[in-house]
C-alpha cells in the first residue's frame, strides 16, 4: 500500500514487489511482476510469509456463491439464506456483519461451543445467548459432511458430529471459515532443509531460527495463534535479537485476543478450564456491564468482565471479557498481566469516572477482597 512505501522510503528500506523463495543460504530469488528474476544476498532471512485460507475437502470455494473470508468481503448483494462452515474467530466476525446487514445465517460448528480455541466457556455460552438474539442461528457439535450447487442455490448436508441426524440446508451463500494454513508453498525450504511441523508449521527455535542458520521465521507461519499483534511482536524482538545478539524473550500467555463483533469479546491468559486442567487453585471476580454506569449511559450494558487469579498469591492469571470494548479494555488487562500485577494492584488504581475500564478494577475487586463496590 502507499502507506506502507512511505514508511519504508522513510527508513530505507528497499521493496521489492515480487514472489520470493529462498534459494540457498543466505540467498533469495525473487520473481518479479513483469516475470524477471532477482537474487538477493544476505546475511540473515527473516520468512514472514504468513497464512492462507484453509480450504475444506470436496467442497470448491468460487468466491462468488461459495466463499472464503476474503470472498465474503465483497458479495455483490446481501443474501438471503447464508449458511457458514465454523464457528471460530473469523466465522463469527463475519457472520455477524451479514447477519446484521439482513441475512438469515445459520452457523455450523464441529464442537460444542462457539468461539474458537482458548475461549472460557461461561463466556462463549453468554457470548451464544446474545448473538441467537441478534438473530444468528448455531448447530453445534455438526459436522458438514458435502455440499452442492443447485438451480436454487447451494444444498449443504450435515449430520452430528458423531455422525446420524442427517439434515440438508439451503441457502444462496456458503461460506467456508474453518480456519488458516501456514502458507509455505513454493519457498524453497527444501533447498536449505527448513523442516515442517505436522501441521504444516516452519519449525524454529528459541530464537525463532529455523535449520538453516541465518534463516528465521516468524508469525502464522511458525507456531502460536495466528494474530497480526502476535506476529509484529515476533517480528521486532526477533530482529533485535539478531543485531544484539541476546535471546529474545516473548510471553504467549500475555498475548490477548479478540473477536470484533458487536459486542466484542476478548481474553489473555489462562481459561478456567486451562487452570483446573492443570491443577491450579485460583479465585473468581466477576462483573456485569449492566453495573457499569458509562455502559448504562449509552445502552450497551451487555456482557460482563471475569479474572481469574492465583488462589495463593493473588496474581492475574486470565481476564475473559464481554462488551462493546472489549478490544480495548483487554490491552489494560494485558499490560498488568505483563508486568505480574495482583489483582489488588489493579482494585488499587484509581480509575477516570465514568469509564468502561472501571469493570476491570471491580472484576479484580471481586476476586481480591470478596466483594465489588458497585454490585452485591
Amino acid at each position: 500500500t502507499g502507506g506502507v512505501a512511505y514508511l519504508f522510503k522513510s527508513n530505507k528500506v528497499t521493496g521489492i514487489r515480487g514472489y520470493g523463495s529462498v534459494s540457498g543460504p543466505g540467498q533469495v530469488t525473487v520473481t518479479k511482476e513483469d516475470g524477471s528474476n532477482e537474487t538477493l544476498n544476505a546475511k540473515n532471512i527473516l520468512l514472514a510469509v504468513g497464512s492462507e485460507v484453509t480450504p475444506f475437502p470436496g467442497i470448491d470455494i468460487d468466491e462468488e456463491t461459495i466463499v472464503s473470508s476474503t470472498g465474503a468481503l465483497s458479495l455483490k448483494q446481501v443474501p438471503k439464506k447464508m449458511v457458514l462452515i465454523g464457528a471460530g474467530v473469523i466465522g463469527l466476525e463475519l457472520g455477524s456483519v451479514w447477519s446484521r446487514l439482513g441475512a438469515d445465517v445459520t452457523c455450523v460448528e464441529f464442537l460444542s461451543h462457539i468461539g474458537g480455541v482458548g475461549i472460557d466457556m461461561e463466556v462463549s455460552k453468554a457470548f451464544q445467548k446474545i448473538l441467537t438474539k441478534q438473530g444468528l442461528k448455531f448447530k453445534l457439535d455438526t459436522k458438514v459432511t458435502g455440499a452442492e450447487k443447485t438451480d436454487g442455490g447451494i444444498r449443504v448436508n450435515v449430520e452430528g458430529a458423531k455422525g446420524g441426524n442427517n439434515e440438508a440446508l439451503d441457502c444462496d451463500s456458503l461460506l467456508v471459515c474453518i480456519g488458516r494454513r501456514p502458507f509455505t508453498k513454493d519457498l524453497g525450504l527444501d533447498s536449505v532443509d527448513i523442516k515442517l511441523d505436522k501441521r504444516g508449521r516452519i519449525e524454529v527455535d528459541k530464537n525463532f531460527q529455523t535449520a538453516c542458520k541465518g534463516i528465521y521465521a516468524i508469525g502464522d507461519c511458525i507456531q502460536g495463534p495466528m494474530l497480526a499483534h502476535k506476529a509484529e511482536d515476533e517480528g521486532i524482538i526477533c530482529v533485535e535479537s539478531i543485531v544484539s545478539g541476546h535471546e529474545p524473550h516473548i510471553d504467549y500467555n500475555c498475548v490477548p485476543s479478540v473477536i470484533y463483533t458487536y459486542p466484542e469479546v476478548s481474553w489473555i491468559g489462562k481459561s478456567e478450564e486451562q487452570l483446573k486442567q492443570e491443577g491450579i487453585k485460583y479465585k473468581v471476580g466477576r462483573f456485569p456491564m449492566a453495573a457499569n454506569s458509562r455502559a448504562k449511559t449509552i445502552n450497551e450494558a451487555e456482557g460482563f468482565v471475569k479474572v481469574l487469579s492465583d488462589a495463593q498469591t493473588d496474581r492475574i492469571l486470565g481476564v475473559h471479557m464481554i462488551n462493546s470494548v472489549a478490544g480495548e479494555l483487554i490491552n489494560e488487562a494485558a499490560l498488568a498481566m505483563e508486568y505480574g500485577a495482583s489483582c489488588e494492584d489493579v482494585a488499587r488504581v484509581c480509575h477516570a469516572h465514568p469509564t468502561w475500564s472501571e469493570s476491570l478494577k471491580e472484576a479484580n475487586l471481586q476476586a481480591y477482597f470478596g466483594k465489588a463496590i458497585n454490585f452485591s
